[in-house]
């Protein structure tokens, strides 16, 4: 390790669909947290490694922060704001398009009170005029006292170097905590389902409630290098499990051969994937289910 290294944690916050996910993959280089159209996909907190010059900056991309209506969405934002806390510094990702909602003004209201350095991030940049993103940005800075300002598009890369080079000189000073070329301090299981529920997502986004996951029940390498992944898909309605498979098994089908073809290409070596669909009610109540996920059992 060289000397005068820093390294720190950078916790990523925001409403859902502000783009946190797209962002974390971006800085990172590669994917390390799931992207969907569908809102609140990211549940527990994903941490991605970035390194730039003598400096490791360990991301937490965390799920979004909304108002919570069940013991699910407590648990995450719950999580969202334990990861704010915990962290080195803290940025607020706003999607410029829509500026300051309601969700974002209750994040607002909030953020004053954890005691770190923040950043503003204004994303999706190319999609609004350059003078209400100025007005948005000196409007917001009116309000919280941010160290910097950037304004980003995650999706075509436009202002990442500038964001990824001033965070590195946010980081404290120590050693590093990952190895140098680790990206991800997800264990690859856990990685793997996350994979499968994207692809059940972009498959089934209207059909497919919310309230559905994707667990990794048997990870075994076989003698030729290849891996044999038993997954099972939990639903709350048999009516959810029609959906899932689809007439004549079509839809798991494809659902299994999109997550074979990423989870492959994340573990590097073949993969044999199995998917199953069983009907489980009220998962959503299982403390069980909340420590696969990585998250806090909210009691009562």
């Amino acid at each position: 390790m060289p000397a005068d290294t820093s390294a720190g944690f950078v916790a990523l916050i925001g409403v859902p669909n502000a783009g946190k996910s797209t962002l974390l993959n971006s800085l990172v280089g590669t994917k390390v947290s799931i992207v969907s159209r569908k809102v609140q996909t990211t549940r527990a907190l994903v941490r991605g490694i970035v390194m730039e010059g003598k400096a490791q900056i360990i991301l937490v991309d965390t799920p979004g922060i909304f108002a919570p209506k069940r013991r699910l969405d407590r648990a995450m934002v719950h999580s969202a704001w334990s990861g704010a806390a915990d962290a080195d510094a803290i940025c607020l990702l706003v999607d410029a398009r829509k500026g300051v909602t309601e969700e974002v003004e209750a994040i607002l209201g909030r953020l004053p009170d954890v005691r770190r350095p923040k950043a503003l991030i204004l994303n999706k940049i190319d999609l609004i005029p350059r003078d209400r993103l100025l007005a948005l940005a000196a409007s917001l800075n009116e309000r919280i006292a941010f160290a910097h300002t950037f304004m980003i598009s995650a999706l075509n890369g436009d202002g990442i170097d500038t964001l990824r080079q001033t965070l590195a000189g946010m980081m404290p000073p120590g050693p590093w905590l990952y190895p140098e070329d680790q990206i991800s301090d997800a264990p690859i299981r856990m990685l793997a389902s996350e994979i499968t529920r994207e692809k059940l997502y972009d498959r089934l986004h209207e059909e497919l409630p919310y309230r559905s996951t994707v667990e990794t029940d048997q990870w075994v390498v076989k003698t030729d290098g290849s891996v044999r992944i038993e997954q099972t898909i939990f639903v709350e309605r048999e009516s959810q499990r029609s959906i899932v498979l689809g007439k004549g098994g079509q839809t798991i089908k494809a659902i299994g051969q999109a997550a074979r073809r990423e989870i492959a290409e994340a573990a590097e070596q073949p993969v044999h994937l199995f998917l199953h669909v069983k009907v489980r009610e009220n998962w959503a109540d299982d403390p069980a289910r909340y420590r696969e996920m990585g998250l806090e059992f909210p009691r009562g």
